[in-house]
């Protein structure tokens, strides 16, 4: 069979023998009415546990709206013109709306990006930020400790609308809802705090109930009021097939029921051979990022398997101290064992490929030179043909293989 699966802003093609195919895990089939801008617009008119948004807002209060930055697949530029609409009805000027993209512990955006994420007439009417953990103000502390540190243009808002895409997260059990509070307008050290739960057990994608690091997230909105959200499920092309809006943990999950039933996908075993790729930009804009791809695969390798990550990684490593850890380390163990004793932001992400690596090898196929994969223990190949033949040679001809073209989206489930 031949694939041809998206790599950055362009396209990487491979063939595998039909016989060694096990499965292309794609989105399960679901019942869609209404997609894109009408889909928005049918949640806006229609909230969970929630006022419509008009009834909540009044004119002259200082609106904030805080949305995704440009790593994340949110499609801000569909959404947002419909929460306007709707603010507008309500007698809310533009002069009044602030929009903040969160950048958690991302870097700041240019101006073109901005453009881009909001289109260039929204960008002319409405003020927009970033955010800036250098200008925060301390609210409180969650019942695990969390110091709650919120960007100062939020937390002296008197509205905040969160909007978000929802998939699944690696420890966070799925995103959107309160997490564009925290981490997304957070201190480092608040990022920091929460996300030290992430070597628990019940810190894992897919997961809600007992789950201490979503726990953690959603008790911020004790502290940060959030007046309401409009999040969205895409599918594997990005477009909008879901839209909830109203409660932020109401509306939230039942965003995730739906995901479920959409990338929650079975497979019959595990596979010797898993081919994962975020799915191209923005998702395979770094490694920091495609990471979540490379996690998503492992609950579909067998032991000492064989993971291929297909990713661009055009920006490098991503992030700093991510770097800093890989740069410093010895070994998958060292990793693993540091983030134990010595949780850091940015760390976390390098002992999350470790255990990774723990389990199967992972091959990578991307823009990175030698070097920079070599340094986090990965296999890097030219081409996918390569890395391919390498596997193959390695576990033997007849290994099975399983293709996860959205890895980021999809969860496998052993049924």
């Amino acid at each position: 069979m031949h694939f041809k699966y998206k790599y950055g802003r362009g396209y990487r093609e491979f063939d595998i023998p039909d016989v060694n195919i096990m499965a292309e895990l794609r989105q399960n089939d679901v019942r869609v009415e209404l997609t894109g801008i009408d889909e928005v617009r049918r949640a806006l008119r229609e909230p969970i546990s929630s006022k419509r948004l008009s009834g909540i807002v009044s004119s002259g209060e200082k609106t904030v709206i805080v949305t995704s930055d440009i790593t994340r697949p949110m499609p801000t530029r569909t959404v947002l013109p419909v929460v306007l609409e709707e603010l507008q009805s309500a007698g809310v000027r533009y002069e009044d709306i602030t929009v903040v993209f969160a950048l958690g512990s991302h870097r700041k955006h240019t101006e073109e990006e901005m453009r881009y994420l909001l289109g260039d007439d929204i960008y002319e009417k409405v003020r927009c930020v970033d955010s800036d953990p250098d200008r925060c103000r301390m609210l409180g502390t969650t019942s695990r400790g969390t110091p709650v540190e919120i960007f100062e243009e939020v937390a002296d808002a008197d509205r905040i609308i969160c909007l978000g895409n929802i998939e699944y997260h690696y420890f966070a059990g799925y995103s959107g809802g309160a997490k564009a509070i925290m981490p997304g307008v957070s201190t480092r050290a608040a990022i920091q705090a929460n996300h030290s739960a992430m070597i628990r057990d019940e810190a894992r994608a897919g997961a809600l109930d007992g789950n201490p690091v979503r726990k953690d997230i959603d008790e911020v909105a004790k502290f940060v009021p959030i007046d309401f959200i409009v999040n969205v499920v895409l599918d594997e092309n990005k477009n909008i097939i879901k839209a909830v809006a109203g409660h932020y943990l109401h509306a939230h999950r039942e965003g995730c029921l739906f995901l479920d039933t959409l990338y929650k996908v079975t497979i019959p075993a595990k596979a010797d051979i898993v081919i994962t790729t975020p799915g191209g930009f923005p998702k395979d804009i770094n490694l920091y990022q495609a990471q979540k791809a490379l996690d998503n695969a492992k609950h579909a390798v067998r032991d000492d398997g064989i993971i291929i990550l297909l990713a661009s990684c055009s920006e490098g490593y991503g992030e700093k101290v991510f770097e800093r850890w890989i740069n410093s380390s010895d070994s998958p163990d060292s990793l693993i064992e540091r983030i134990k004793t010595n949780f850091e932001l940015g760390g976390h992400k390098a002992a999350a490929i470790a255990l990774v690596e723990k389990k199967a090898r992972v091959f990578i196929v991307s823009d990175l030179d030698r070097g920079m994969c070599e340094r986090l223990y990965m296999e890097p190949f030219s081409g996918m043909q390569e890395a391919l033949e390498r596997a193959f040679s390695l576990l033997g001809p007849d290994a099975r293989v399983l293709l996860m073209p959205h890895g980021g989206s999809t969860l496998p489930v052993v049924g």
